[in-house]
């Protein structure tokens, strides 16, 4: 059965995260939350604009990401400087905890993916797309 390149690339997102919430099912992390719990792993302390435009989500819904993992524990924005017109997103102690098990999550099912690949074809993969995602965001 031949797919055409979008349908894959729509069913494997499709299907990762599926994987991806089923695994985390007992932690309370919605959609959306993994992604900024990973982002936030290497970028604590980052901007909602910055959170925004590395994950690749609007504004508005960051927010109410942000709202939600609040109320949970997971994170807290605080202003830096004195700039009372920008809030940051630190994780907390309980947000750091989620991380580990995020990260976990995604290496447990990048491995599966990869399985049966030689390292010189999962290296040529990621080469490849991430030339898609450059030449389709630029």
């Amino acid at each position: 059965m031949s797919h055409s390149f979008h349908y894959l690339i729509m069913a494997e997102q499709s299907m990762f995260h599926k994987e991806l919430l089923s695994r985390l099912k007992d932690t309370g992390l919605t959609i959306g939350q993994p992604k900024i719990l990973d982002y936030l792993k290497d970028h604590d302390g980052a901007g909602q604009k910055d959170i925004a435009r590395g994950c690749h989500i609007e504004p508005g819904t960051l927010t109410t990401l942000l709202n939600r993992m609040e109320d949970a524990g997971l994170v807290e924005r605080r202003t830096l400087n004195g700039n009372r017109r920008s809030l940051y997103v630190f994780l907390t102690e309980k947000g750091q905890e989620q991380v580990k098990l995020v990260t976990e999550a995604f290496s447990e099912i990048e491995e599966e993916a990869f399985r049966g690949m030689s390292k010189t074809d999962c290296e040529t993969l990621m080469r490849l797309m991430h030339q898609v995602y450059e030449n389709i965001s630029s």
